[in-house]
């Protein structure tokens, strides 16, 4: 009986060990995320040669970064084109960090439309669209016009 017991409880014991660990859910540092989607926006995927005002040296004006601009480029071939970028920092007008997400992974904005070129089809994984929603998100917003 002693002997039968014992064996229950070590199968008992070996049956639990068994049974594979629920994994560990982690969530990301806030910070962390923040600084990936700099690196994304600033080295990747590039928004501030468009999305921010250029000096008259051609140079990008870090004291309006990400702020909209006035595109100097035409497209050689009459097509729909934008002759502007909107605002990014503190996220663009109109939008939250889902629905910003959503364009960076679909290039469909809220209305269902496209952005116009020179804007790029992107298509980011969630990861890495949501690491750069949440750092424009975290850019102060530019102030509003006169």
């Amino acid at each position: 009986m002693i002997r039968t017991l014992l064996a229950a409880s070590a199968f008992a014991a070996l049956a639990a060990c068994a049974q594979p660990a629920a994994p560990a859910v982690t969530t990301p540092d806030p910070a962390a995320v923040v600084e990936r989607g700099k690196y994304l926006v600033d080295g990747v995927v590039l928004c501030g040669d468009c999305h921010t005002q250029r000096l008259p040296t051609g140079l990008l004006d870090a004291d309006h970064y990400l702020q909209g601009a006035t595109l100097p480029d035409k497209p050689i071939h009459p097509q729909p084109w934008a002759p502007t970028t909107p605002a990014l920092a503190g996220l663009p007008a109109g939008y939250d960090e889902a629905q910003l997400v959503t364009l960076l992974q679909t290039s469909v904005k809220p209305d269902g439309s496209h952005p116009l070129p020179p804007m790029p089809d992107y298509r980011l994984n969630d990861e890495d669209a949501a690491a750069v929603a949440a750092y424009l998100k975290s850019l102060p917003k530019p102030p509003a016009a006169p």
